[in-house]
């Protein structure tokens, strides 16, 4: 594995180094155009990123200022992000999904003084937010054709002040690993953003360890799918493959993932659970929807490669009859959902959300093994990461090097380590508040350390539902388990406080639909299905398919059927695609209320 002989001091030791190395590569990134996937060599890279620095300088941007970067995934964020790092400055990277007023809050308390924007429509939120940005000076646009007396392009920049090559290296390589390198907005499921203060530090010795125990080298390639505003894609699909030489690619968007894993055929890929879940459940619509045969085909494979994935991961060894049957289920059922993700996969990395141990299996049996880790914003982000060689399913495996971490006696795990930030920007009570005076980070996660040291992460300590009687229940692990079911799209479980447990179900209308047609059922909007008897059965039905092994007050005791998706733009999905409990609870608390006003008193 290439890798820095030591653990690089700053996120500017890690980019020369890097450059050093690679810099007569043919293609550090690459982007989709109509003309397909166009490559940027190491040696543009840097000299890019060399124009966009000198173009900062003379406007007036220097160490310790703040500019913030409003854009989607695209070879201009990296670009940006190097040359804010190189000249000292703390970038502040905003979701492109966040609206005018949220970013204007963003804006306003990171006192940014200029900022980058990708397209038209993020211009326009920008212009939208300006009011509440009074230290706000420039924008720089991305996209060509971008106007207006207030916004330049990106090329002006450039073309400003060209820095003398030695100097701008001299003056990057002064930066220290306490310096601060960013200031990310933590989305929140609760409460204003807070802005995370990451140093160079915090950044250079996580990509360090984490590249130290997962392999990847100049021969792999990757897809850069989830938002590099946020510290996991930042930190894992940034920082960490550019320092090993890894092909970056950009998704042109979440929709055109399976396009774009099947044309840039990557070997590693980070992604979030539900991105699992969706090709797990297309796998299985492909199967039912087939020929009775065909049907049986898909879940006989199933069962043999889970049977097989079980007995490998736990190194006992494999009965001939069921490797020559693994070989069969791969050459007819796992090789296709290989070749649906590019062919070329060694694994996946999973994080932000617990991942459902029943796809993590089937992916394992299909040879698409995912390493589920565990991390934060603050913790920049990986505190424990499954690897090929320590691989334990349902666990988010163990602490990476150089990182500790402890179960405090109400369960809540704590960590500590030179990746912990340095505190949330303009907020020393809410610092004081997660770091304790020895050091140690307060995750708010509640989980447990097994004999060999694998991390099990069982809920947020702040979303465990305490019903009235008394019962403590994690709604995470059940909620992955409703998601597992075609008919459901997501689900939400409420009853803090209340005398038992609900669930939201938010169906797949595609199968709900395609199902109630061949039931003869008729109706005329979505709203009108849901509300029919034999729906809401039906639903009920398949939802407590999934739940049987749950003690009985854990499991829902009504069902609530939503119509609409959850959204980002409605609040209830972080960027992240986390769900924001106290805003679904509170968009649909008049049909909660009566839910529980007709449902009586049921047993807990």
């Amino acid at each position: 594995m290439t890798q820095l002989t030591a653990p690089p001091p700053t996120l500017n030791a890690l980019f020369f180094a890097t450059m050093d190395r690679f810099r007569d590569r043919p293609a550090a990134v690459r982007y989709r155009t109509d003309a397909g996937w166009t490559p940027i060599s190491y040696r543009d890279f840097e000299s890019r990123i060399h124009r966009v620095a000198g173009g900062l300088g003379s406007l007036g941007i220097g160490p310790g200022d703040r500019v913030a970067l409003l854009s989607e995934n695209r070879p201009e964020w990296a670009l940006a992000d190097f040359a804010c790092l190189t000249i000292r400055a703390i970038d502040v990277p905003i979701y492109p999904t966040l609206t005018p007023k949220q970013i204007g809050y963003l804006l306003n308390d990171s006192g940014a003084k200029g900022i980058f924007v990708s397209t038209q429509g993020q211009l326009d939120k920008v212009r939208e937010a300006r009011a509440e940005a009074p230290a706000l000076e420039w924008i720089v646009g991305f996209d060509r054709g971008l106007t207006g007396d207030d916004v330049r392009p990106l090329e002006w920049l450039e073309s400003q002040n060209v820095l003398d090559s030695a100097v701008w290296r001299a003056t990057a390589m002064e930066a220290k690993p306490e310096d601060l390198a960013t200031i990310i907005y933590t989305s929140g499921t609760t409460g204003e953003p807070k802005g995370v203060m990451l140093t160079h530090g915090n950044i250079a010795s996580n990509v360090a360890a984490g590249t130290s125990v997962l392999p990847v080298t100049e021969t792999d390639s990757c897809l850069s799918l989830l938002p590099l505003s946020h510290i996991f894609e930042r930190m894992t699909g940034h920082y960490s493959m550019f320092n090993s030489g890894v092909l970056i690619n950009y998704a042109q968007s979440l929709e055109t993932v399976p396009r774009d894993l099947a044309e840039t055929k990557p070997t590693v890929v980070a992604a979030v659970p539900r991105l699992f879940e969706k090709i797990y459940a297309k796998a299985l619509e492909v199967a039912v929807r087939g020929t009775p045969i065909r049907r049986g085909i898909f879940l006989w494979a199933k069962r043999v490669g889970e049977a097989w994935t079980d007995l490998t991961l736990a190194q006992q060894p494999i009965p001939p009859w069921l490797a020559i049957q693994r070989a069969v289920a791969d050459l007819i059922v796992f090789r296709k959902i290989r070749a649906r993700v590019g062919g070329r996969i060694r694994y996946f990395l999973s994080g932000g959300a617990p991942l459902p141990a029943g796809v993590a299996r089937f992916f394992y049996a299909a040879g698409l093994p995912i390493l589920e880790g565990y991390g934060l914003t603050e913790t920049s982000p990986v505190i424990s990461v499954n690897t090929m060689a320590h691989l334990r399913i349902g666990s988010v495996g163990r602490p990476i090097p150089g990182v500790e971490v402890a179960i405090a006696p109400d369960g809540e795990i704590l960590t500590r380590g030179p990746n912990v930030m340095k505190g949330y920007y303009g907020k020393p009570d809410a610092t004081a508040e997660v770091i304790d005076d020895q050091g140690w980070f307060h995750t708010g996660d509640i989980g447990e350390l097994d004999g060999d040291g694998f991390l099990k992460i069982t809920d947020r300590k702040k979303d465990l539902i305490a019903t009235a009687g008394g019962k403590k229940i994690a709604p995470q692990p059940i909620e992955a388990m409703l998601r597992q079911n075609r008919f459901i799209g997501n689900a939400v479980m409420l009853g803090d406080r209340r005398r038992f447990p609900i669930a939201l179900l938010v169906p797949n209308h595609e199968e709900l639909e395609s199902w109630a047609r061949q039931s003869g059922i008729e109706w005329t909007n979505r709203a009108e299905l849901l509300a029919k008897p034999e729906v809401i059965a039906h639903l009920e039905a398949e939802a407590k398919k999934h739940l049987r092994d749950l003690a009985r007050f854990e499991v829902p005791k009504r069902f609530l059927l939503v119509a609409r998706e959850f959204s980002i733009e409605s609040g209830e999905l972080t960027p992240k695609l986390s769900i924001r409990r106290r805003v679904v609870e509170a968009n649909y608390q008049a049909e909660i209320d009566a839910l529980y006003d007709r449902a009586g008193q049921p047993d807990e």
